[in-house]
C-alpha cells in the first residue's frame, strides 16, 4: 500500500483512506491558501455593503426619511454597491443594501426606506 502524504506539510497521513491532511491545522491552512484571493475581494465588497447598510440604518431610524447625497457621501456611502434593486410600476428604482434602501428623488435628495418583508 502506498503511503499517503499531507497535502499541506508532506507528513504521512494515517487514518481513513480518503483523509488528505495530517491534522486540522494543515487542513485549515491549505484551504485558507486556496481561497485567499477570492476571500479578499469578497471581504472588501462585504465590508462596503455593511458600511452602506449601517449608514442607511443610522439616517433612517423610523423606516422612512429623506437625506441628501452630500450627507451620504460625507459618511462614506458608496453608491456603486448594493444588494438588490426594486422597480415600481411607475418606473422608480429603489436600491437596497440588505433591508435598507434608497430612492433618488428630485435633485440630490434621496428617500430612505426599510423593507418590511423578510426572507425566512
Amino acid at each position: 500500500m502506498e503511503e499517503r502524504l499531507c497535502l499541506e506539510c508532506g507528513k504521512p497521513v494515517y487514518g481513513r483512506i480518503d483523509k488528505k491532511f495530517c491534522d486540522d491545522q494543515c487542513r485549515n491552512t491549505f484551504n485558507n491558501k486556496q481561497n485567499s484571493d477570492s476571500n479578499n475581494y469578497v471581504r472588501n465588497v462585504h465590508n462596503i455593503l455593511r458600511r452602506n447598510r449601517r449608514i442607511l440604518e443610522e439616517l433612517n431610524p423610523n423606516g422612512k426619511s429623506k437625506t441628501t447625497r452630500s450627507k451620504l457621501t460625507e459618511k462614506g456611502f458608496d453608491f456603486n454597491y448594493h444588494t438588490s434593486t426594486y422597480t415600481t410600476k411607475a418606473g422608480a428604482t429603489y436600491y437596497f443594501c440588505y433591508e435598507y434602501g434608497y430612492l433618488p428623488i428630485e435633485g440630490d435628495h434621496f428617500a430612505l426606506v426599510k423593507k418590511q418583508e423578510y426572507v425566512n
